[in-house]
């Protein structure tokens, strides 16, 4: 197990010595002068080039990229060319909020979606999986910002019962519940659809399989069946799933925070990328890249705990 976990550490060094390069590259071929955004559309050539020089913009490119993995090593991200914050203060100012949207929406969506998934696949070709598995397309089918304007509609608008936007910062206070209601749901909505219908379809495969044929017969308890031996074994693909949109999520739910006026690291990253924030870009994606890390080795070392035959040796 330490054997393993330590060769996906090693791994991440090069993974992220690649996402570091790639996003240098692509943020610099970005049309536009972040100095001359800085210093206006009526500064004066003299003055975008002074502020080039004082950003640091006018050096190679290699010796950009060198300085600024340099200091990236050191825990220094840099500072945001507009705000002149630093951006691990960005960071940490705008992920907590981000991470507990995510969270909130991937906990919801994994409790409704695995329940409805299981019910559907014991209750095969009844009422419930078929209106189970329509919602579930539906869910699916449907756009993200289509999902969060309609529930903006009727909840707030229509029916006035929760604010349109918005976030506060007391998550757990009831006014923080009321502000993350609208975002929560609209976020886990396609989660749902996409557990539910993975959950489904690995229970009845399961389900189906000689050893779950045996444990009834021996007069083993109908729930013991379904949700210990024959869910702990379908979960694999449905954890697969969870631990990527997890990581997805994290990484900043852009549609949902643009939405809902939510000051999550989504809305901050696309906003440095309006204003050629190269420090802020770079930063916020380093740390996503370690964030989706992270999360896929927690998401391997689940399989060892759900199937003892999985080892890591």
């Amino acid at each position: 197990m330490l054997r393993f976990i330590g060769r996906r550490c090693l791994s991440m060094i090069f993974v992220l010595f690649g996402v570091s390069l790639l996003v240098f590259l692509m943020v610099h071929l970005i049309p536009g002068d972040p100095a001359l955004m800085v210093a206006g559309m009526e500064a004066s050539k003299e003055q975008v080039e002074k502020i080039r020089d004082s950003l640091g913009l006018d050096r190679p490119y290699h010796i950009q990229y060198l300085d600024y993995m340099a200091r990236a090593l050191m825990g220094d991200m840099g500072r945001s060319i507009h705000s002149r914050k630093p951006v691990a203060a960005l960071i940490r100012e705008f992920f907590p909020v981000t991470f507990e949207l995510t969270t909130a929406s991937i906990a919801i969506a994994s409790l409704i979606g695995i329940m409805v998934g299981v019910v559907s696949a014991v209750r095969q070709y009844s009422l419930f999986d078929y209106l189970s598995m329509v919602g579930a397309l539906t869910g699916i089918s449907m756009p993200i910002f289509w999902i969060g304007l309609l529930l903006m509609w009727f909840f707030s608008i229509y029916l006035g019962w929760l604010p349109t936007g918005g976030w506060d910062q007391t998550f757990w206070s009831l006014n923080g519940l009321r502000h993350a209601i609208l975002p929560v749901l609209t976020l886990s909505g396609i989660s749902v659809a996409m557990i539910a219908r993975l959950t489904r379809s690995t229970m009845l495969e399961v389900i189906r399989q000689d050893y779950i044929t045996t444990a009834r017969a021996k007069g083993v308890r109908e729930v013991y069946v379904i949700y210990v031996h024959a869910l702990r074994n379908a979960l694999i693909p449905v954890v697969t799933y969870m631990g990527l949109q997890y990581g997805i999520l994290l990484g900043g739910a852009v549609v949902t925070e643009q939405i809902f006026s939510i000051p999550g690291i989504g809305r901050l990253v696309v906003q440095a990328i309006y204003d050629r924030d190269y420090p802020v870009i770079q930063g916020c994606i380093l740390f996503i890249a370690v964030i989706f890390i992270i999360i896929n080795l927690v998401v391997d070392l689940l399989y060892g705990l759900l199937d003892p035959r999985i080892r890591y040796e």
